[in-house]
């Protein structure tokens, strides 16, 4: 199994490779990097090398008992596109995965070619952070897999969602360890997207899912990237990458040939 060690974590990844523009695939909370399947499968069979992995403290990479801001995922991610000589590559990320593309755009401008946030919450709506203290008051106390899957449930997941998939998902995010999910949600409150200001100059692209309360206040991020591509899905709760992988994945396709990437 592909592993690297940074500073003593050890980073798990895998890795196919293509003739064209890397593609760097970053999973979301509590998830690994199997919640980016379809689009690894669908950039491979487009020629690019596709690399997925798994963010610190998630699937088979290290836990450290460390605190998880952004930034240290953002690192993470740098490090290793450094370490595996990738060439400006595109990095995808849904979800939390999306705020760490951002931020990497943003403190490493001359690393990545593109970058595709998939329903990620760069810049928080003011109800959703004024809600955080009491969801990670609950989140460490002794119901948490019932607090996390009530979540996942209510505000990730839509009814019309298939079934199985849905169940799959509150399952294998329950799996998280409580320390991990606590400090990196933390850490997801904590992030201030405002200081990227005028720092990130590659194509950006936002999709946003099919849900009743937008995931993140998009007019704080049109002011933050004035040239972003915006687009949503049809019918998809917060996984739209599993739900609609059609939908999101012509997206990118599009946003990578306007971009001429």
């Amino acid at each position: 199994m592909p592993f690297l060690d940074r500073d003593g974590c050890t980073l798990y990844y895998e890795m196919s490779p293509g003739p064209s523009r890397p593609v760097v695939l970053i999973h979301g909370w509590c998830c690994d990097h199997s919640y980016l399947a379809p689009q690894a499968s669908h950039f491979a069979g487009r020629g690019h090398l596709v690399v997925s992995l798994d963010l610190r403290g998630h699937g088979r990479s290290g836990r450290p008992h460390q605190a998880y801001p952004i930034g240290a995922f953002a690192d993470d991610v740098a490090w290793l596109c450094g370490a595996l000589n990738l060439s400006k590559p595109i990095l995808i990320g849904h979800s939390m995965g999306g705020i760490v593309a951002f931020d990497i755009a943003a403190r490493y401008p001359d690393l990545p070619g593109a970058i595709a946030m998939l329903d990620s919450a760069i810049v928080l709506p003011e109800a959703t952070r004024a809600a955080i203290p009491a969801f990670l008051e609950r989140l460490r106390g002794p119901d948490y897999v019932a607090t996390l899957r009530a979540y996942v449930k209510e505000r990730l997941l839509l009814p019309t969602d298939d079934a199985v998939r849905s169940a799959a998902i509150l399952e294998g995010m329950g799996e998280a360890t409580q320390f991990v999910a606590a400090a990196s949600f933390e850490g997801l409150g904590d992030y201030d997207s405002s200081a990227a200001r005028g720092r990130v100059k590659v194509p950006a692209l936002y999709i946003a899912a099919d849900e009743p309360v937008p995931r993140c206040d998009m007019e704080g991020l049109f002011d933050l990237l004035p040239g972003l591509r915006y687009g949503q899905t049809v019918g998809s709760g917060h996984f739209c990458q599993l739900e609609v992988p059609d939908q999101v994945n012509a997206m990118i396709d599009r946003f990578v040939t306007l971009a001429r990437l």
